[in-house]
């Protein structure tokens, strides 16, 4: 009986200590959703607090995804910046190049929806190089691969751009990570 009271004297004196009077709390900052209502999805801007970032580079002609801890998660343009700054000096020396400059110029990408609108300014549609499909590759699976971007579409001067896709042919439409799914190396 001794043990049974002091057991339950022990368990009464953890978790949160107890008040005289009751006190005010403040609610949290923002608006709260209402009974039954379903979250918003967070607008593609920068968020507060560590987040992976995931790039796609270049390793023996196929596409390799890249994890990148980044302080928040960068609008779609800035991590298709981050992209075509290429790799790291730490992912070239695990073998990691890109394909990106020379074969796709400077590029400008603005969410539509899920659909990401890449906007290419420089170079003409032709550039001589083969690696322009692993260039365009490069792209869609990294942009693709955030929860708020299914497609991306490119464009030159307003105009829809035909890019190439895994199987050589060629493509206006939006494109998805399934079109490059043949290049992408197994993880």
């Amino acid at each position: 009986m001794g043990a049974a009271l002091v057991v339950l004297g022990l368990l009464g004196g953890c978790g949160v200590p107890t008040e005289v009077a009751p006190r005010a709390v403040a609610p949290p900052p923002g608006s709260l959703p209402s009974p039954g209502a379903t979250a918003a999805t967070p607008t593609p801007t920068l968020m507060a607090g560590p987040t992976t970032e995931l790039l796609c580079f270049v390793r023996d002609d196929r596409l390799v995804r890249v994890e990148r801890r980044v302080d928040g998660t960068p609008t779609v343009d800035a991590q298709l910046q981050h992209l075509l700054a290429g790799p790291s000096a730490a992912e070239r020396d695990d073998g990691l190049t890109t394909a990106l400059p020379g074969a796709v110029p400077v590029a400008v990408a603005r969410s539509s929806g899920t659909e990401v609108d890449v906007d290419l300014v420089g170079a003409g549609a032709e550039t001589g190089r083969s690696d322009e499909v692993l260039a365009f590759g490069q792209i869609v699976c990294t942009l693709t691969a955030r929860s708020d971007v299914d497609t991306v579409a490119f464009f030159r001067g307003g105009a829809p751009l035909g890019v190439p896709r895994a199987d050589g042919s060629l493509s206006r439409r939006p494109l998805a990570a399934d079109d490059y799914a043949g290049l992408v190396a197994p993880r």
